[in-house]
């Protein structure tokens, strides 16, 4: 399957934030306790996405049908997580597969394109975060290549730290 990037625009905040919930519900349904604050956002996350979406982080994945798969932000730098950084990197944030097409790669793909276009365009590692109370997607990023390099503890919870070199 062929994924594309459609960049977010503000007027589709709400869209996001329904992603948000419904991936937050499908979570809750496996009895895992993550991305649960997306049910009912505190006014510090849904700034984060206005933010994201204005800096153009944020994006939609289409499939070839040009279906809303899922999203995910991008960015080049990432201060809350990861603080100041001297290598280039690309930060990965928000996965997000809707759930009649989970289970087909998607995370994948999305892992692998952002990969080969931060190879493209210079950048040493992706870098994201997974949620420590969440083993079932720390395995899988790591099963993708990822290793854990850290830890990060904010105030909704505590998160480690994943990167991949870029080959």
């Amino acid at each position: 399957m062929k994924i594309t990037f459609t960049p977010i625009k503000i007027t589709d905040k709400n869209k996001v934030l329904k992603l948000f919930k419904e991936a937050a519900e499908k979570i809750s349904k496996k009895k895992i306790d993550h991305w649960q604050y997306w049910k009912n956002p505190p006014i510090d996350k849904i700034k984060w996405v206005e933010a994201g979406i204005v800096n153009n982080e944020f994006f939609f994945i289409k499939n070839t049908n040009a279906e809303t798969i899922g999203m995910v932000r991008i960015l080049d730098e990432d201060l809350l997580y990861w603080g100041k950084q001297e290598d280039q990197s690309k930060y990965i944030h928000s996965l997000v597969v809707i759930e009649e097409f989970e289970g087909k790669g998607i995370g994948k793909l999305v892992l692998q394109k952002i990969e080969h276009e931060a190879k493209d365009s210079g950048f040493e590692y992706l870098r994201l975060d997974a949620d420590s109370k969440n083993p079932k997607l720390c395995n899988y990023y790591e099963n993708q290549g990822f290793k854990k390099v850290g830890i990060k503890e904010l105030p909704l919870s505590i998160y480690n730290l994943y990167q991949k070199e870029i080959h």
